[in-house]
């Protein structure tokens, strides 16, 4: 039996059937108006064809959601525009695009364990895990003077990602990241 979710279960990573297509809600807003009721903004991403858009809803529109089933994987490497990940059951190599990746390649290190999310026996995409290590390629120094507690500077990690780190991390650290967010959490444990 089909699971039905209406708009107020939206919310990021949740995937539905819409219009004949399948969708990943990336973001979404709640707007109150006035007299009528509530309207909910959504930037969605088609999961077959990686084209993302925005959409309006009427609060209560109701929506077939998509159950993926999870499999391990874990990724092994770029080739090209391909990103290359290992079927931990089956050992087959799989190739993936950034079309359908999203923004989940800003967070993919070699030898990561991923799940793929599973459809009709296709892979839609893929979970990854809520925190990542990622190693700092470059960063402005930090000078005397500089405070933890006072803001941060912007930092490049090895896969491009830029976030903003503290005064006293420096190039060739390593910190963990927050994926959901995109956020410094702390320096990576040795």
């Amino acid at each position: 039996m089909a699971q039905v979710v209406d708009t107020s279960d939206f919310r990021s990573g949740l995937k539905i059937k819409w219009e004949g297509g399948m969708w990943a809600i990336l973001t979404c807003d709640h707007h109150k108006m006035g007299r009528g009721g509530a309207v909910i903004r959504a930037k969605m991403r088609n999961l077959v064809t990686g084209a993302s858009m925005e959409q309006s809803f009427k609060s209560g529109e109701r929506f077939e959601r998509i159950v993926f089933e999870e499999k391990p994987a874990q990724y092994q490497y770029k080739d090209g525009d391909d990103y290359i990940f290992m079927d931990m059951e089956s050992y087959d190599q799989v190739m993936l695009t950034e079309d359908v990746l999203g923004d989940t390649v800003k967070y993919l290190v070699d030898d990561l364990e991923v799940s793929f999310d599973m459809y009709e026996g296709r892979v839609m995409g893929i979970e990854i895990p809520n925190t990542v290590t990622l190693t700092i390629t470059s960063t402005p120094p930090g000078f005397k003077g500089d405070t933890a507690s006072g803001g941060g500077k912007p930092a490049t990690c090895e896969t491009g990602l830029v976030i903003n780190v503290p005064f006293f991390v420096e190039e060739g650290e390593k910190v963990l990241v927050d994926t959901r967010t995109g956020e410094y959490l702390e320096r990576a444990k040795k």
